[in-house]
């Protein structure tokens, strides 16, 4: 459990992930958020509110066997109901490290077929800057 919470604690140092219902909002409104998490003790409310954030789309939303409480601790704040991750392969491997994984197999899927589409992209825009340079110096 706790190697999922430092990956939460890596991703708000990195500027991955969002916390807060407004801010999880806002990021899921301009598909910026890849998995959205809510705290296994969160209202009702704020899990109704999670899933209409990502509901159409292929943005992903996720209960974690954390308390709000837990969640707060690893980000730095007292309590923490809701947060998106924006970053594909940090929320892959949030959820890789949770207990179980197995138990969201979808959201497994759709993670690593995103990440593995951002890693393409990365390779694809490396080699077209080593190209751009290579025709500079001829």
């Amino acid at each position: 459990m706790d190697k999922a919470l430092n990956y939460m604690a890596l991703a708000r140092k990195a500027g991955r992930i969002e916390l807060g219902e407004e801010p999880v909002g806002a990021a899921a409104r301009a598909q910026h958020a890849r998995l959205v998490v809510v705290a296994q003790d969160a209202s009702d409310h704020t899990w109704r509110r999670a899933k209409s954030f990502v509901a159409g789309t292929q943005q992903q939303c996720i209960k974690v066997p954390f308390s709000k409480d837990f969640m707060g601790m690893a980000v730095g704040r007292t309590s923490l109901a809701i947060c998106a991750f924006t970053d594909p392969a940090l929320a892959l491997a949030f959820v890789q490290a949770l207990p179980q994984p197995e138990a969201y197999r979808e959201v497994l899927e759709e993670l690593t077929l995103r990440t593995k589409r951002v890693r393409q992209r990365q390779a694809e825009q490396r080699a077209h800057q080593k190209n751009k340079q290579k025709g500079k110096r001829k």
